[in-house]
């Protein structure tokens, strides 16, 4: 049996409740055998802001922790809102911090859109852009839109309850893994 893949979960909104963090923290529900639990990245909001002169060692502790879980990582797993029509600005802050790192190089990659149609066009272009840039892997089949109600979300546990949603959320999982564990190393 291979070995469990490991899939850091980053979600690009720091508020409490955000859609796109419930569907994240659905995906241990939903995975199957063989992948190890998820672990969901909750730093973005103590991140510094980027400033290139300030990326070398020593590097801020929460930018070294976010490159440390990255490097950790098999795969990658990303969702986000979409702000004033592109990406939340501390999201991008993330993403900056990952370009000079090297960490997400050839790491698979993927996205859930949990807005509905015709919506966060903007943010999942400048993601493409982003990630791109970073030199990930990004996985097309596990690039997925997935609308998500607000009455689709468990208050209590924050996780998404509507069994159609979690059955496209497992498909989306399950390509990526299937992916990462099949692409040349």
């Amino acid at each position: 049996m291979p070995p469990p893949v490991e899939i850091l979960l980053i979600t690009g909104s720091p508020r409490a409740g955000a859609t796109s963090t419930a569907v994240l923290q659905t995906v241990a529900e939903v995975v199957g055998p063989g992948t190890a639990d998820p672990q969901m990245y909750f730093g973005t909001a103590a991140l510094p802001h980027f400033n290139p002169d300030d990326d070398f060692a020593p590097l801020h502790p929460a930018v070294a922790e976010l490159r440390a879980l990255i490097a950790g990582a098999d795969a990658l797993l990303l969702s986000t809102p979409e702000y004033a029509g592109d990406l939340p600005g501390s999201f991008k802050n993330l993403l900056d911090w990952t370009v000079g790192g090297g960490e997400i190089v050839g790491k698979p990659t993927a996205w859930i859109n949990t807005a509905a149609p015709g919506r966060a066009d903007g943010a999942y272009a400048a993601l493409r852009t982003v990630l791109g840039y970073t030199g990930a892997d990004i996985v097309e089949t596990a690039c997925v839109r997935i609308p998500v109600a607000r009455s689709a979300i468990d208050t209590e546990t924050l996780t998404i309850t509507d069994p159609d949603a979690r059955a496209a959320l497992a498909a989306a999982v399950t390509a990526l893994i299937d992916h990462t564990r099949t692409r040349p190393r």
